[in-house]
Parts: structure tokens; C-alpha cells; sequence
């Protein structure tokens, strides 16, 4: 995990994407597409199999049908990763 996460909240570090990301958006400064980054596999924890009952099919991330818009690389919709938000 890169340093500057350090003690941070999941809710932050994707507060923090998201902002970065509008303003981005909305200034169209490289700031904004280094903040679209994706976290590698290693940085996210991912692992293929679910941790209890959470699961990236289940995440407001994932993108079927094996893909995820915080972790690069093929995702399995079965796997589980630290990012993990559950879709209302």
C-alpha cells in the first residue's frame, strides 16, 4: 500500500479518487487522469475467492463481467479485494 494511505478509511481513499477525479473532470489537468489510476491486484489484496459473504459481484465497483473500476487486471466476479463496497 503506497505510504499516503496510510490510516486511511476505504470511505476516504474513495472520497479522495472521487474528488480527484471531478476535478479532473472538470479542470481536464493531468491531475485528473492520475487520479483515474488503477490499483494493482498485489495493492488491492485481491484474492479469487470471496471473504465471507462479500464478493466483487456485489461491489459498486465491479464491471461485469470481469472487470472492477479501482483494480486493474481481470477480476473474478467470485473474488474480493480491501476495496470492497457493497451495493445498496
Amino acid at each position: 500500500m503506497p505510504s499516503w494511505l496510510n490510516g486511511m478509511s476505504r470511505r476516504g481513499v474513495m472520497r479522495a479518487a472521487l474528488t480527484g477525479a471531478a476535478v479532473g473532470l472538470t479542470t481536464g489537468t493531468a491531475f485528473g487522469a492520475a487520479a483515474q489510476e488503477k490499483m494493482s491486484l498485489q495493492e488491492a489484496d485481491y484474492q479469487d475467492s470471496p471473504k465471507d459473504i462479500r464478493m466483487c459481484a456485489t461491489c459498486t465497483l465491479f464491471v461485469p463481467p470481469r472487470s472492477c473500476k479501482a483494480v486493474e487486471g481481470e477480476i473474478s466476479p467470485n473474488g474480493w479485494c480491501k476495496l470492497f463496497a457493497l451495493a445498496d
